[in-house]
């Protein structure tokens, strides 16, 4: 069995449960260690206790830095109980140092993978401190045997022009986690047209981070005067909002629900909406608009009608397959147009054309979990291969020596 050594950024993250899950389904062993940001009970996984490196904060980088710094220092401690992994793993760029720093614990001879499913603001910079950080990638990321990503803009924006990696590519979309689904892919979800006097419903759940979304959704609300109600669900950073409570309690037409579980409480949360907010100003024009958030994902897979913004990655992938709605500015009047006419002729006729495509590309089945670990696993048998050739020259200087 593959044993994996997984390094996260924060060991609350609804994400890493799901990519702790799929290695699992895939065979693998997996030792996970990190940081934790917050608590968070649903991200719990069976049989799974994790290595607490430490506490960091949102938006708080030098804080984060220092927090590596220590554990990186403590590492071996901190490890002394784990077996030899065969693979690591280091999920953004943070990880990434405590996976190398792990590989030179256990002995330097196995590959480390780095996971990059965002790249950082800072990242992008051109000043001293972009360079210095996009150097730094470049030097933790030099040994690594694989990068794993989970957009093609990730690559053709950043990854081949700007940081200077040359790795080989394992594009992993934020795909819904459907083991129990699998069987059933070919069923078609039902559309859910709102009962006379019924709002019609668009769903931001996920990775609640967007003070310009949360803005822009209010105000259409309001303008729509209870046409439309906007559902709210996850995990909101609390850091990137002024109130986000009192924002919300104070929309007449917006209500948060709450933290759910991924994947176990997405069908009944997705089929609680019409429409998916597949948009994320965050970081924009750079990461947000490159970026296919797993909202898309969710929202096909379910039959939510996604929504996204025009110019972004996501306008790309809706636009290759006729499906969704784009917002061509990002404002309430033009969401009022885009949404403003809507009836029930129209929405059907956008539903159906989600329900029309393949299941297959909204989710990861229990092969595509199989097929992961195999790519990872791959990845030691060319380790071992390399270390048999760099072998060659010493084993022959030794025969030399005894004739």
């Amino acid at each position: 069995m593959l044993h994996i050594l997984y390094f996260v950024h924060d060991l609350a993250d609804p994400a890493v449960r799901r990519r702790v899950l799929m290695l699992q389904a895939g065979g693998a062993l997996v030792t996970l260690a990190g940081f934790r940001r917050d608590d968070n009970a649903l991200a719990a996984i069976d049989g799974i206790k994790p290595i607490e490196l430490g506490r960091t904060r949102d938006a708080q980088f030098a804080q984060r830095i220092a927090a590596i710094a220590k554990s990186a220092f403590k590492l071996r401690h901190a490890l002394r109980s784990v077996p030899r992994p065969d693979v690591i793993i280091g999920r953004n760029l943070e990880m990434l140092a405590l996976a190398n720093r792990a590989k030179s614990v256990f002995g330097g001879d196995m590959p480390v993978v780095y996971e990059s499913l965002d790249i950082h603001r800072l990242l992008l910079r051109d000043d001293v401190l972009g360079g210095t950080l996009r150097g730094a990638e470049r030097r933790l990321g030099a040994q690594a045997a694989l990068l794993i990503t989970s957009s093609p803009a990730f690559v053709e924006r950043y990854f081949k022009p700007r940081s200077g990696l040359h790795l080989p590519i394992m594009l992993l979309e934020n795909k819904v986690l459907a083991l129990e689904v699998a069987a059933a892919s070919n069923v078609a979800p039902a559309a859910r047209v709102p009962a006379r006097g019924e709002p019609w419903k668009i769903g931001w759940f996920g990775a609640l981070r967007c003070r310009k979304s949360l803005t822009l959704l209010d105000q259409f609300s309001r303008r729509m005067e209870g046409r439309f109600e906007i559902v709210l669900r996850g995990r909101p950073a609390y850091s990137e909002f002024d109130d986000f409570d009192g924002i919300v309690r104070d929309a007449p037409f917006m209500h948060f629900g709450g933290a759910y579980k991924n994947p176990e409480d997405l069908s009944a949360i997705y089929h609680d909406v019409q429409f998916s907010w597949a948009i994320d100003f965050f970081e924009e024009g750079l990461n947000s608009s490159w970026l296919l958030p797993n909202r898309l994902y969710e929202g096909g897979l379910y039959g939510a009608v996604p929504i996204a913004m025009d110019g972004t990655e996501t306008a790309r992938f809706l636009a290759g397959r006729k499906i969704g709605l784009t917002l061509d500015k990002a404002d309430a009047a033009h969401l009022a147009t885009l949404l403003g006419d809507l009836d029930e002729q129209r929405y059907l006729a956008a539903f159906d054309a989600v329900a029309a495509q393949d299941r297959k590309q909204w989710m990861i089945d229990r092969a595509d979990c199989q097929g992961l670990v195999l790519r990872l696993a791959s990845l030691t048998r060319a380790n071992e291969q390399i270390t048999e050739l760099q072998a060659l020259p010493q084993l022959n200087r030794n025969r030399g020596g005894l004739q």
